[in-house]
Parts: C-alpha cells; structure tokens; sequence
C-alpha cells in the first residue's frame, strides 16, 4: 500500500484546468463549487506542526455545459506574503508558536496583548469560503477576513471585523437564512466592554452595487450573552438555527484568556490554551432571532464537545437540533503532523481510545412550566429518544438520542437548513487519519449508505438540489477525490443522492492537494430556482474565465 505522506506541500494550478469527463454531467448542474483548507506546511527549512495551521489553498471547481474546470491559487494572505518573502514561518499559527525578537520591548508587547487578550498573530484563513451580502471571504476563526474573487481566486483585500463590530474571534460557519441574511456568531474581551458571546446579522442586500463599500458596514447585532466565566469562553465553531431561534452550545471546552494572551512570552501555541473540564455541564442557550432576548429556562446536558451542528428546527412548540459531539476533546491531538504521519496501523493502535464522533438529536421544549413535577420528562414529541427532565432548581436537564455514529463534516440540502428534515451526509471517520468513505443517513430509519473505492479518498459530501425536486435527496452529491495510486488522477464525483450510485466523474489532469476535509466547505452556484440561491455563489450562474 502506497504511503500517505501528511504535510506535504500542495501546488497551484491558477488557470482552468478542463477535466476529462466519464459518464455524464447532469445538464442542469451549472456554477462553482470552492473549497478552502491547508496547503502549505514547509516554508524554507521551517515546518509547521500541525494540520490546522498550513497555509491555506484554495480550490474551484466549474460546471458550464457538461465540462469541468479545475483551478487552486494560494490564499495571498498578509501571513503568505510575510512567510514567503522571509523563506521562512514568521507567523505563529493554531499549534505553531513563533518566538518574538528578544531585542524587541518585550514588556510593552505583553501589556499589548493583554489589553487585547487576543493576539494579533494570523490572517491565514483556512477555514470555510463565507458570504456576506454579494462579497465573498476566506475565513478562519480570528478577526481577521479575506475577501476574494470567487472566479479568478485572488484577494481583493483584507477585513477586520473589530472595525466593524466589537468582536476578537468569529465563527467561520454562519448560517444563511431564506432571504439570503447571513447570521454568524463571535466573542468580545477586554476593550470591548464585559465579555460576551455577540450574535450578529449581515443583511443580503448589504453589498453596494458599485463594490465600493463592504457588506460589513451594514452589520446588526442580534443579540449577545454574557461568558459563563471571564476568563474562560466557551471555544465554538459553529452553532446552530431553527427559522426563530439561534441555538448555542456552551460547552466545557474553554480558551483560558490569560495562557492565550501571554502564549507568546510562555512558548506556548494557541491550541494549548484549550482545555476540556469533563467535570462541568454544557449548557444550551436558546436566543430568539428577532427580540435577541433568551428564553428564561436554563437548558443542560453532560459534558461534551462539538465542533459542528448538523440542522435545527422547529416542532410542536419545541426545538429539535442535532450536532455532532464527543466525549472529550482530544481529536485536535489527531492532527498533530507527527501523529498523521504515523504509518495507518501503529495509528490506529495508539488512538483506539480517542473519541468516536456521535451524530446526537437534542429537544428542548418551548412551553415549560415551573410547576411541572420534579423528574418529568417534557418532550412530547414522537420518534425521538430524547429528553428535557425538570429538575428540583427549575432547570431542564437535556438527554440525546442518539442518531448515528462515526460520521463527522456533516451537510444537509440546504433548502431544508432551518427546517424539519430526514437526510444527512458526511464524511465516515474510521480510527485513520484520512477518511476513505462517505455516507448518508436516513434520522428516520436510522440506516446509512457508504460510497469508497480502494486508495481513494473523498472530501466531504455536498449536496445540490435538482431543479424542481420534490424530494429531500432528489440531486446528486459532488466530493472531491485523490488517491495515493499515482496512476489514478484525482477526480470530482458526482452520485445520485438517493442511492449513491454514481453518475459521473471528471478526471483531472492536475496536482489537487489530499486535504484532510475538516476545514472544508463548499458554495455552488446555480441559475435553476428552488436550488437555495441564497446559499450559491453566483445565483446568475454565469460562468468567466
């Protein structure tokens, strides 16, 4: 079996590239779908030390007429420029820490940083490709976001979110509703009064039409909710959105401000600064989308981490969410480049007891009365396993039911976000470092389907809508493909979402770089209705070269 080499340089291939087509392109499937995640680990002789914290490459691929174009550009990013221009890593990331110039005044760098509790380190945004208003950014988790041509891949320029909102961190998974407002979630410390979760809005028609204003000047805050503990956040990475209310996990796996703050002056990195407290709860904040205002009741559950929600919605005066949880957070412990390049088996032996990701079906009731007997079980609601205990305090102790296990990255169609739905897909997680499966789930049956083809190695499922469906899973699943045979060219697949069976793949005659798929998202576009515009990239579904 060919060895899978992690942390290996990606290349770029900045013009199309058309890919050589076996079966058949559904005709109806016109746009670009993006993809964003590491790709540059080795600058000069340095290295980076973790999966999280490579450059970002960026990724496109063009449906016009029954072809595929192929086109990757590295993200030029203030980070890339310093980097490459020094032949060397200046820039400290996620679990790489940069030590400052001892000439330097080290003790007015500290109380710099302590003011601003959040260091100003990175613009390397690896993440997910957002969108607010008609502007289009690579995003990571910091303050700072790139805006890009989402057809020729280059940056059209840098953002700050504190200019615009009093934020230090942001999400790089917002939510989009109906209409096209973008909702996305941060922090705020120190300058920015008491610290808070901030939940805020981007209308769709923010972007002026003549580009020269950003969409973030038109930002609203919604909403914000005080840290259960100052200096102790709750770290988030997404969350979630029912058609009236946001739904915010809190868990017990915090940023301890002050390791952060003083992580340069300590040889720490950032990734140190999280810890998991398996003795505390996690609770669940329920905040409505129009008032801002919380609901009274203080929903909990056991300790947990999550990294991503998979839907929300609304049921019969309750709200049903479902997110993708563990029971400890030791898989940023995975992706640590000298763990990923452990030959598979010795891999597998030594994580067996890292946590298996599980796909839980949370209810919270929306009518509950502090009367209600101690112990009772408030969820009424059919086919779920699900419970909302009340307890002797007035609080409500939250119960999953459990859906499905070992499938992380998960998707959904999009029209369904917000709403009451059956189907997800996902990428399957075996105790490797590389996912070699796909998957979807049926909630209601509880059953799944797998794609996988020997030494091959998808990226996550995306779901596009036929036009007119009907049906939840009636479209087809597009994923990107690389393969460790070097005589099999990588490939984007495109399956029939009801069973999986395959319809078409396009070949491409160039290097696509083996992504590890956890910082993966994807926009297509489309000029078909009913498609979720508002979700695509170009919801004219012109296509420019």
């Amino acid at each position: 079996m060919a060895q899978v080499i992690f942390g290996k340089n990606g290349t770029e291939s900045p013009e199309p590239v058309k890919a050589e087509i076996t079966g058949c392109i559904p005709e109806w499937l016109q746009g670009t779908l993006l993809r964003n995640g590491p790709g540059l680990f080795k600058v000069g002789d340095t290295e980076y030390n973790h999966w999280f914290d490579g450059m970002a490459l960026i990724h496109s691929f063009t449906f016009k007429d029954g072809d595929v174009y192929y086109r990757s550009k590295f993200l030029r990013s203030d980070t890339f420029q310093k980097n490459t221009k020094a032949n060397k890593i200046v820039v400290s990331e996620f679990g790489t820490m940069i030590y400052p110039d001892p000439c330097k005044n080290m003790f007015s760098k500290a109380f710099s940083y302590l003011l601003a509790a959040i260091p100003d380190f990175t613009d390397n945004n690896l993440i997910n490709i957002i969108r607010y208003g008609e502007d289009y950014y690579a995003s990571s988790e910091i303050n700072y976001i790139n805006q890009i041509d989402p057809v020729t891949l280059e940056v059209i320029g840098k953002m700050n979110y504190r200019k615009h909102i009093a934020l230090n961190l942001a999400t790089a998974h917002p939510h989009y509703d109906e209409e096209g407002n973008t909702y996305n979630m941060g922090i705020a410390l120190m300058r920015f009064g008491m610290p808070k979760y901030v939940i805020f809005k981007v209308p769709v028609d923010a972007s002026d039409k003549e580009g020269k204003k950003p969409a973030l000047e038109e930002v609203e805050q919604v909403c914000n909710i005080p840290f259960r503990s100052t200096l102790f956040p709750s770290y988030f990475h997404s969350f979630g959105m029912s058609e009236n209310y946001i739904i915010f996990v809190e868990q017990p796996f915090k940023l301890d401000i002050l390791r952060l703050a003083t992580a340069n002056f300590r040889g720490s990195t950032w990734g140190s600064c999280l810890k998991y407290d398996k003795e505390d709860i996690t609770l669940i904040h329920l905040v409505d989308k129009k008032t801002g205002k919380a609901v009274s009741t203080k929903f909990y559950t056991d300790a947990l981490v999550v990294f991503h929600h998979i839907n929300a919605y609304e049921d019969d005066n309750h709200v049903v969410f479902d997110m993708i949880t563990y029971k400890d957070s030791n898989l940023y412990e995975m992706f640590y480049l000298a763990n990923m390049r452990e030959e598979s088996n010795k891999f597998i032996e030594d994580k067996v007891n890292f946590s298996q990701p599980i796909c839980q079906r949370f209810v919270l009731p929306l009518n509950v009365d502090k009367d209600t007997t101690k112990g009772t079980n408030m969820v009424m609601l059919k086919n779920t396993t699900a419970k909302a205990v009340m307890q002797d305090d007035g609080s409500v102790y939250c119960q999953p039911d459990t859906i499905f296990a070992g499938l992380e990255l998960p998707g959904i169609n999009y029209k369904f976000n917000g709403k009451k739905y059956r189907y997800f897909y996902g990428s399957r997680v075996e105790w490797t470092p590389f996912p070699n499966k796909i998957g979807k789930v049926d909630i209601l049956t509880k059953k799944h389907i797998e794609w996988t083809e020997e030494e091959c190695y998808p990226s996550e499922p995306v779901f596009v809508a036929s036009p007119g469906a009907m049906e939840e899973d009636d479209g087809v699943i597009l994923s990107s493909i690389v393969s460790l045979n070097p005589n099999k060219s990588p490939f984007m697949l495109v399956l029939n979402a009801k069973n999986f069976e395959e319809i078409a793949r396009a070949s491409i005659d160039a290097s696509v770089h083996l992504d590890l798929l956890w910082c993966h998202h994807y926009h297509v576009s489309s000029p078909w209705p009913g498609l979720g515009e508002d979700y695509f990239l170009c919801q004219s579904g012109k296509v420019h070269f």
